[in-house]
This record gives structure tokens, sequence and C-alpha cells, in this order.
């Protein structure tokens, strides 16, 4: 069983960057494709990205493409997520999560995750 802890939330003005770190352990991530999902208050969890186990193939969440990247270190066992040109919209609870299947984008199909960590984005 994997176990994931995010960090590298918090307050940044709009057009800013954070990057998120997803630290896993108990098993090596590369038998797990990764995602990054977000909630909202008042919104269901949605996608952000996804990476599948090998880090070559990535799909990204309209509201994101362009601005966050994210990506892979299996031999670390981290998943990051680089957010660039945050907007107040960006402002969610972000969660790492992983699932042994393929890198789907609805997270009922995510077995593990993490405790999320805040993102807010002020105008």
């Amino acid at each position: 069983q994997v176990q994931l802890v995010e960090s590298g939330g918090g307050l940044v003005q709009a057009g800013g960057s954070l990057r998120l770190s997803c630290a896993a352990s108990g098993r090596t991530i590369s038998d797990y494709a990764m995602g990054w999902f977000r909630q909202a208050p008042g919104k269901e969890r949605e996608v952000v990205a996804t990476i599948n186990r090998s880090g070559r193939d990535t799909f990204y969440s309209n509201s994101v493409k362009g601005r966050f990247t994210i990506s892979r270190d299996n031999a670390m066992n981290m998943v990051y997520l680089q957010m660039n040109g945050l907007k107040p919209e960006d402002t969610a609870v972000y969660y790492c999560a992983a699932n042994q299947g393929l890198p789907v984008v609805t997270p009922r199909s995510y077995d593990h995750w993490g405790q999320g960590t805040q993102v807010t984005v002020s105008s």
C-alpha cells in the first residue's frame, strides 16, 4: 500500500507560481499511474493532470493546459505539479492520487490519496 503526502501549497498572487510535491512511501510509485486533483469549496473534486507509470504520457484539464506541468521521479518516489500563471480560479485544495490501472481522469478510479494541500491565489 502506498502512502502519499503533498506539500508546497500556499498563498500566491495572481500570475505567480507554485510547485507542489507529492512524496510517496510504502511502495514504489512506478507501480502506479499518478494524478493531481483539486477541490474548491462547494464544488466536486476534479482532475488537474495525470501521468502514466513511465512519465511519458500526460493529460491536462483544459483549464490548466499550458500553465501547469506534471512530472514524476520514480527513483525518488516523487510526483510534482509545477503551476505557473496562477489565477484566482485555481484556488482549491490539491490532492495527489495513485492508481494501479490507467491514468484515467475520474477520481473514483484512484485508490490512494494524500491529505491535500491548500492553494490560494489572490487577485
